[in-house]
């Protein structure tokens, strides 16, 4: 018997968690061997991902404490794992591709990935979209192109001309 001291303690933890997490995913991994628990676990540890099997009702009410998601009751069904993204809100979304691809059991019921709800159904989608570090990336490369282009043509102006200075001197002598 888990004692209500015991229950407000879980609930404790996973709000802070959820706090700290930029992604939540809800996993249902029923039917899946202890090997493959196992090397699920590790590869979210080796990426910084934190895992907790809660039962759903404290997971609900954890989620309510916390305030601004809206999620069915009916979406957190039989045994629930959450699984929160910290630093890369994507990499979640990959490794349980990973492990779905692979055919072992994992399967995604939801995610929540920067305050957007996912079904589970939209585990490809979520686990290619490009992570906060690629936009950047992208964002600086695009700034960067125009600097590039200017870079490019002053110099070629300025090797244009002394390429005439050069033909015009050896006209003269």
């Amino acid at each position: 018997m888990v004692t209500k001291d015991k229950k407000q303690e879980v609930i404790t933890d996973l709000v802070g968690r959820i706090r700290r997490a930029s992604s939540l995913y809800f996993v249902d991994f029923v039917g899946m061997s202890v090997a493959e628990d196992q090397a699920f676990r590790q590869v979210l540890r080796e990426k910084g991902v934190g895992i907790k099997v809660a039962k759903n009702t404290l997971i609900l009410r954890a989620l309510a404490e916390v305030g601004g998601y809206e999620i069915e009751e009916k979406k957190l069904f039989g045994q629930t794992a959450m699984v929160f993204g910290a630093q890369d809100a994507i990499a979640p979304a990959k490794i349980i591709r990973q492990f779905f691809d692979k055919g072992e059991k994992p399967k995604l019921k939801l995610a929540v990935v920067e305050g957007q709800v996912f079904d589970g159904s939209q585990l490809k989608a979520v686990s290619e979209l490009p992570t906060r570090e690629d936009m950047i990336s992208a964002i600086i490369g695009s700034i960067h192109a125009p600097i590039s282009g200017i870079h490019g043509s002053i110099n070629a102006v300025m090797r244009d001309v002394v390429m005439l200075i050069e033909e015009v001197a050896k006209k003269a002598a």
